[in-house]
């Protein structure tokens, strides 16, 4: 190939180029309108169904007045509910969640990857750790309000314990999955344990880590939401409580909304991190289909 060719590729090259572009672009397209579609679809199913009476919006709501709750909540500032403004409520939920989902990532990555390379302390702290794992998490909830009162600490810690087991039992496996040979060749070239973990284990289990993160942020919500629902002085669990004392489904479908904008956001910046973190693997099989 001559240098005048690699600096101007063919036009059927070019041509071939965009066409790819244009067909992910379409697809892009498609897709966003078909979840536009459902949705448009769910959403004014549900209010036609609640207008002619085959579903009573006194134990359903409906989206017109959920749209309503939403604008008083985010309208009436300190008045928005019993508690306080709404965006307080948001930020302790949020604040509680974040705490404990570092707290139970941190924990969970450092322990996998610690009992992932040293056999005996698994055979040994194994049993334990499916012990707690078995423990109902409305039980630890309710131990942790019971210890620690009503204030933000319990709601982080049932948070962390929910993400814990979803980050370690990755990262264990992960760290179990590593290629052997690596490691052999790693120690003969005269790697020291912690360069071992750092340049071999920890990138190679990365991508076990990462996946679970997904999965552990809703848990961490889930774990605050839980924890203000059995006892707290504040957050969208304890909104959602009242709501449910008052008989007011759409104040807990407007809560609902919200917490889902909330998960979808952290979705997103954890993608953007999990892209980062990996931009040094080539795309799966699966990745270079959808492109």
């Amino acid at each position: 190939m001559s240098a005048a060719t690699a600096v101007n590729p063919p036009a059927t090259d070019r041509k071939a180029a965009g066409a790819g572009v244009r067909a992910v672009r379409r697809r892009k397209a498609l897709v966003l309108l078909a979840q536009l579609g459902l949705a448009a679809a769910v959403i004014g199913g549900w209010q036609a169904v609640t207008a002619v009476g085959w579903l009573d919006p006194f134990f359903f709501g409906q989206p017109s007045g959920i749209a309503r709750r939403l604008v008083d909540f985010f309208s009436k500032g300190d008045q928005a509910t019993e508690f306080g403004s709404y965006w307080l409520q948001i930020e302790t939920t949020l604040r509680e969640a974040v705490l404990g989902f570092a707290l139970g990532a941190g924990s969970g990555v450092v322990l996998g990857v610690l009992l992932g390379q040293n056999r005996f302390l698994a055979d040994v702290l194994g049993p334990y750790i499916k012990i707690v794992n078995a423990v109902p998490r409305i039980v630890l909830g309710s131990i942790f309000l019971v210890a620690f009162g009503l204030g933000e600490t319990p709601k982080i810690l049932l948070a962390a314990v929910l993400v814990f087991f979803v980050v370690f039992f990755n990262a264990f496996q992960g760290v179990r999955e590593v290629d052997r040979n690596i490691l052999d060749n790693a120690r003969v070239l005269g790697a020291s344990q912690l360069q071992i973990v750092r340049h071999v284990v920890l990138p190679s289990a990365l991508t076990w880590i990462t996946a679970s993160l997904h999965t552990a942020f809703g848990f961490a919500i889930v774990g605050a939401l839980v924890g203000e629902v059995l006892g707290a002085q504040a957050g969208l669990g304890l909104v959602i409580k009242t709501a449910q004392n008052q008989f007011d489904p759409n104040g807990v479908f407007a809560t609902m909304v919200v917490i889902a904008v909330i998960v979808l956001i952290a979705e997103w910046l954890i993608t953007k991190l999990e892209r980062r973190l990996l931009s040094w693997r080539p795309p799966s099989p699966a990745e270079s289909a959808a492109l």
